[in-house]
């Protein structure tokens, strides 16, 4: 038992004496390839073999002849081990370049694909995220341009829908001031209404900023949602009456909701608004409110005709007014980017779908405990 703890420790001290020197050696080249390292490691492991080895023949007074053949053993073997880490650290260097090729086209053309050849398991798991990142970065370009082209869209049509109120003033001012108007009182009355369209335009801007600033502040409080629906039904009631549409709200549920109260009436002024407008004479405008499981439901159903299928993903769009809305009447096209602002807000979501001769608007709201 003491000669093998002997041997032991003597064959420990050569390796560790080997193992040293392979730790300096590791430290001075720990910013070479890989394939340097892999060689060190395998160098170091045949050289404390070859250490202990030799170390323990020397103490045990092997004859020349057996401290050759184990020499020439280790020897053989530390050549085929400084082989294997060579080619291994040159295939993985081969992978990990052409990962980073294919990582370089993130600065190119914003896109990436993982190698299609094999590579160890944490450089295919590296690829695999780099996929993952590239999906979630054109992603985000795809809604940047989107949000790019709603931005150019929304300035063009406020610039549109602001000239023109401000030139049809800027007539009726000179000829009242030049006094050849007949009707005076009906320059009045127009002048009152464009100030105020503008006014209301302006007021929809603000609002629409401070929802895309965060700066939206709410003050939830307890609601029947039949009195809400009843307040927005009666603040609508004249345009509806102005433009010959029926407003129904007969299947409303008194189910508890807890949202801002004005915000919340605003939102569904947009969308009565926007369905009235959009309703022809002595069509039904109907407002539903109903719980489904662990939510709440308002809904709007016009008599439009229905929207181009491939417009109603851009519906809620900021800017967006659809093909035929062009004229002033249909507004800058920020009621429906309110609407879905303000719900986000109360952690709900808005949506639209067609239904037989219009369409749906649907606020999907938590319901009150």
């Amino acid at each position: 038992m003491r000669d093998v703890l002997l041997i032991a420790l003597i064959s420990f001290l050569g390796a560790a004496a080997a193992g040293l020197v392979g730790a300096v050696l590791l430290r001075m080249l720990r910013r070479r390839s890989v394939t340097v390292s892999l060689t060190v490691v395998a160098g170091v492991t045949v050289m404390a073999m070859l250490a202990g080895t030799l170390a323990v023949a020397r103490a045990m007074f092997l004859s020349p002849h057996d401290l050759t053949v184990v020499t020439t053993v280790v020897a053989m073997a530390s050549v085929v081990s400084l082989a294997t880490a060579l080619l291994l650290g040159r295939w993985v260097v081969a992978r990990s370049r052409e990962l980073a090729r294919a990582a370089r086209t993130f600065g190119e053309d914003g896109s990436f694909a993982a190698p299609g050849r094999e590579a160890t398991a944490e450089l295919a798991e590296l690829g695999r995220e780099l996929a993952a990142t590239s999906d979630r970065l054109a992603e985000s370009r795809e809604r940047e341009r989107a949000l790019e082209a709603s931005r150019r869209e929304l300035v063009a049509w406020i610039s549109h829908d602001l000239r023109t109120p401000l030139a049809g003033l800027r007539a009726m001012s000179e000829a009242l001031e030049d006094g050849v108007v007949a009707d005076p009182q009906r320059y009045f009355r127009q002048i009152r209404a464009e100030v105020e369209r503008m006014n209301r335009m302006v007021g929809d801007l603000f609002e629409l900023s401070r929802i895309h600033a965060g700066a939206l502040a709410l003050t939830p409080t307890r609601i029947s949602a039949h009195d809400l629906v009843g307040e927005a039904l009666a603040g609508a009631g004249p345009l509806a009456r102005e433009h010959g549409v029926r407003l129904v709200g007969d299947r409303v549920e008194s189910v508890p909701i807890e949202v801002d109260a004005e915000e919340m009436t605003r939102v569904l002024a947009n969308l009565l608004v926007n369905a009235i407008r959009r309703t022809p004479a002595d069509g039904t405008v109907a407002v539903a409110a109903e719980r489904r499981e662990d939510c709440v439901v308002l809904s709007v159903t016009d008599g439009c005709g229905g929207i181009p299928e491939e417009d109603l993903p851009r519906v809620f769009d900021t800017g967006w007014r659809g093909t035929e809305a062009r004229t002033p009447p249909a507004g800058a096209g920020l009621g429906l980017a309110i609407v879905r602002g303000i719900v986000e807000a109360h952690d709900g979501r808005a949506g639209v779908c067609n239904v037989s001769g219009g369409c749906r608007f649907e606020v999907t709201l938590p319901s009150a405990p």
